[in-house]
């Protein structure tokens, strides 16, 4: 394959040996991709099986039609975003979502990748590093199918732990096909209503959404908000009631594909959790904590 350089553009074949725990991993993702077939199953294998391989705080995944439009676009995330961060995003028209893989897809720039805390680490991605740094990114890798008779998909993960280099360019590229069919198995988003819950969740469950999303455990959300660990129990059996859910991970994913935190805005995080997920060598805390 060809890996990027250090600007961010490409460079002859240079061969990458998996470890055995690499490719434990990667088997891993790959059969797990070959079951997603709704948005939930796509957000859950981004926050398990692709974490493990390829840890990131981010995952958007577009795909374009045969002319070059936009037909579907997916922002997976297991941490808040708040609304003006996810309106830049993911703007249909202009968002940096669309920018970004149009930029790479239109000029042959795939796999691309920035490392924007590194003196010239913007390569091919420079122009958006300053966006970027406002949405709190530092690094960002992209790679997708390039454009073909039926459209094309691109895969733009932001916020590695570790500077992304032509190892991480090599395994996104051997799950780009998985990660295109599961996006093209995705059905069509619902304009009708239909699937909705029965009826909104108050404020104070959305409150415990968004904490459940930052990976906290029972205890910790009650510290938190000020009540007891009891308490947020009887409020997420209600929330999974709700939803038609019976887990923690599963309502997290039904609040994702109904799109219910969208506008929510982030909560201030406790001084000792804040800045920790980075430091996880294989996912994050919030998928792992859901998991659980």
């Amino acid at each position: 394959m060809s890996h990027p350089r250090a600007d961010g553009g490409t460079a002859p074949d240079a061969v990458v040996i998996p470890s055995r725990l690499e490719q434990e991993y990667l088997l891993r993702a790959i059969e797990s991709g070959l079951r997603v077939a709704s948005v939930r199953q796509l957000f859950l294998w981004s926050q398990g099986q692709l974490q493990a391989l390829l840890p990131h705080q981010l995952l958007a995944c577009l795909r374009f039609g045969p002319g070059g439009a936009l037909q579907r676009l997916e922002c997976l995330h297991g941490t808040v975003l708040d609304a003006h961060a996810a309106q830049a995003l993911r703007d249909p028209h202009d968002g940096l979502l669309l920018r970004i893989a149009r930029h790479c897809m239109g000029g042959g720039r795939l796999p691309a990748l920035a490392d924007f805390a590194s003196p010239d680490g913007g390569g091919v991605l420079h122009a958006f590093s300053g966006e970027l740094g406002v949405l709190g990114f530092d690094n960002v890798l992209v790679h997708g199918t390039g454009q073909t008779s039926e459209g094309g998909s691109v895969f733009v993960l932001f916020g590695l732990p570790t500077r992304p280099d032509g190892r991480h360019a090599y395994f996104l590229e051997l799950l780009v096909p998985h990660l295109h069919l599961a996006l093209a198995r995705l059905p069509a988003p619902r304009t009708d209503g239909l699937g909705a819950p029965a009826r909104s969740l108050s404020a104070r469950e959305t409150e415990i959404v968004g904490w459940l999303r930052e990976g906290k455990s029972n205890e910790e959300m009650g510290r938190i908000l000020g009540i007891s660990a009891l308490t947020v129990k009887n409020h997420l059996q209600r929330i999974y009631r709700t939803l038609g859910v019976t887990n923690r991970a599963h309502a997290l994913a039904r609040c994702m594909e109904l799109r219910l935190l969208d506008n929510v805005q982030p909560w201030r995080l406790e001084p000792e959790s804040a800045g920790r997920r980075g430091d996880q060598p294989c996912g994050s805390l919030a998928a792992r904590r859901i998991a659980s």
